[in-house]
């Protein structure tokens, strides 16, 4: 099941079931977000798409074409959280933008992952929204990463991510990383929720990102999270160690899509990123 946002304030929280879309906002038990809907799952002691199921009964019925429109983001997340060089290419890339190597490779080798911080609620953008550049940066690129949604430190769904990155800044010093990542803007998330129940294997997911500029496509490459070097149940047990986890987060769980060194990101770019089970998720490109 999945769940979705729509950009339309007379509308609540959207869930799509065996293609059949319902406004669980207009059920008689109305539910307007998901966090709600995890909240009352959580009280119930069950899971999120049995109380999804449950008020579809009494939903209103959509048309699927809904879905198909701009869609607001799906989820307001108290915290985004990001994982590094879980890739070997985004290991080989950060190493090459660095003038100090051997921080990359000491991560990817290592136990304990790269764990950042990444964005509040008010700096993510949905799909069909503009994502940011820096404008005291010379190298950007989108990262397209398969996100872990928590609901209290658990994982209740995934969806698709862009962790935005100046690489320029970055590489002036790892120490930079703050400002390389967090920045208006900076993460997009989309375009709906699909509940753990749902995705058969989150470790072996297709993964497509394009980028068009002016009507050409100047990129476009594909991966699998299967190459992915951690778990997500080992990258969550560490963001959970010794934190107090917020109520609602994603995390983000690394990239192995990487454009080549001469290229960045522009002002009007459209960026597209696929991920099978989960959906795909497009945005343009602003400077902030």
């Amino acid at each position: 099941m999945q769940y979705y946002n729509l950009d339309d304030a007379d509308t609540g929280l959207v869930v799509e079931i065996d293609g059949t879309v319902y406004d669980l906002g207009a059920a008689d038990d109305p539910v307007d977000t998901f966090r709600e809907l995890a909240r009352v799952a959580a009280v119930s002691g069950t899971s999120v798409d049995r109380i999804g199921a449950r008020l579809s009964e009494s939903a209103e019925v959509l048309s699927p074409g809904v879905l198909e429109e701009d869609l607001d983001r799906p989820i307001a997340p108290d915290e985004v959280w990001a994982a590094g060089v879980t890739y070997e290419i985004s290991e080989t890339a950060r190493e090459a933008e660095s003038d100090r190597p051997d921080v990359y490779m000491d991560v990817y080798d290592s136990e304990r992952p790269e764990l950042f911080f990444k964005a509040t609620a008010s700096r993510t953008v949905g799909d069909g929204a503009a994502v940011g550049i820096r404008g005291d940066s010379t190298w950007d690129v989108p990262e397209p990463e398969l996100g872990i949604v928590l609901f209290r430190g658990e994982i209740v769904g995934y969806t698709v991510g862009n962790d935005m990155s100046s690489r320029s800044i970055e590489g002036e010093n790892p120490l930079y990383l703050p400002q390389a990542k967090v920045y208006d803007r900076c993460c997009a998330i989309g375009p709906g929720v699909t509940t753990a129940e749902t995705v058969a294997d989150p470790h072996d997911l297709r993964m497509e990102m394009s980028i068009e500029r002016d009507g050409d496509r100047l990129y476009e490459d594909a991966t699998t999270t299967a190459n992915m070097k951690r778990s997500c149940e080992e990258l969550v047990s560490y963001f959970c160690r010794h934190n107090a986890v917020p109520e609602l987060a994603v995390l983000l769980t690394g990239t192995s899509l990487v454009p080549d060194d001469d290229f960045t990101l522009a002002e009007g770019d459209t960026i597209s990123i696929d991920i099978d089970e989960l959906g795909r998720i497009t945005n343009s490109v602003t400077q902030v």
